[in-house]
């Protein structure tokens, strides 16, 4: 049904080159210190040709040196999570239960990457069995200091869901600002139409804020986001989500964060509305 992506090592090479003369034995009148040629060759009997040597001398070629530092490479990163619930863009997919997740991504040098993300589900109020799959590919990185990007695609999974259609596939892209401790990002995602859609397609926007408190370990954050399409709980087929919460961290790659979330939603009393507004609790690692 509904999820967000989450969701980047370098080799380096140097060498050098060093030449020394052992001093000669000469009679000589030259200045202590000062290398004669001449009396070389003639305490030597033998007659050194300056060209000889420096063909003689390797060339280091420093480009390919510097190249070699430049070797592409692959780093892998996890993480793992248990929240109080599962919330996708306010929508709660947990049933009010606590969810376990985790994810691993593979991302290359380049700014290419692929991973994938898994969620449990409330099978029973939920509908699309007790596990969510997402396989997720794409590319990011810098435009300039301070801005970035990332555009992919996502696949969303549910192995063990009843007959019918569920599986959907979305596109998606963002750009990302960041200003000494605030850090936003806004985003454009969109699911073609799908019969896991019911024939209809679905677009959302959503901005995201989070800002460094000067002097303590927490970050506040903040989110928008506007659906319109299939994967809404509206009689319009469009609303608006929105979260505020607040993150820190514990120990090593250990954080915990809070956050009020909510959607707007068209569901009739005594039914169960899963964009109530709620406080979630999330207890996560990254490695």
């Amino acid at each position: 049904m509904l999820t967000s992506i989450r969701g980047i090592v370098a080799a380096s090479f140097a060498t050098g080159l060093a030449l020394s003369a052992a001093p000669a034995f000469a009679e000589t009148s030259a200045p202590e210190n000062e290398f004669d040629l001449a009396a070389v060759e003639a305490a030597a009997d033998v007659t050194v040709d300056v060209a000889d040597l420096e063909a003689a001398t390797p060339v280091v070629d420093y480009a390919s040196v510097n190249r070699a530092g430049d070797e592409s490479s692959v780093e892998i990163s996890g993480n793992v999570a248990l929240a109080s619930e599962y919330r996708f863009r306010g929508i709660d997919l947990s049933g009010g239960d606590i969810a376990i997740q985790g994810g691993i991504d593979l991302t290359h040098s380049s700014g290419f990457y692929v991973g994938t993300w898994g969620s449990s589900l409330d099978e029973d109020t939920v509908g699309y069995g007790h596990t969510e799959l997402d396989v997720y590919a794409g590319f990011s990185g810098e435009l300039t200091e301070g801005v970035s990007f990332d555009i992919g695609a996502l696949a969303y999974l549910y192995p063990n869901a009843g007959a019918g259609d569920y599986d959907y596939i979305e596109a998606y892209g963002s750009v990302g600002f960041s200003i000494g401790p605030a850090e936003s990002t806004l985003g454009i995602a969109y699911a073609p139409k799908q019969d896991s859609l019911g024939g209809t397609d679905n677009f959302y926007i959503y901005y995201d804020l989070s800002l460094g408190v000067p002097g303590t370990p927490f970050t506040a954050t903040g989110h928008v986001g506007y659906t319109d399409g299939f994967l809404t709980f509206t009689n319009d087929g469009k609303a608006f989500d929105w979260s505020i919460g607040v993150e820190t961290p514990l120990y090593g790659p250990v954080s915990f964060g809070v956050a009020y979330v909510g959607a707007e939603d068209d569901i009739l009393p005594g039914n169960y509305d899963f964009a109530d507004d709620a406080l979630v609790f999330t207890l996560s690692a990254s490695i």
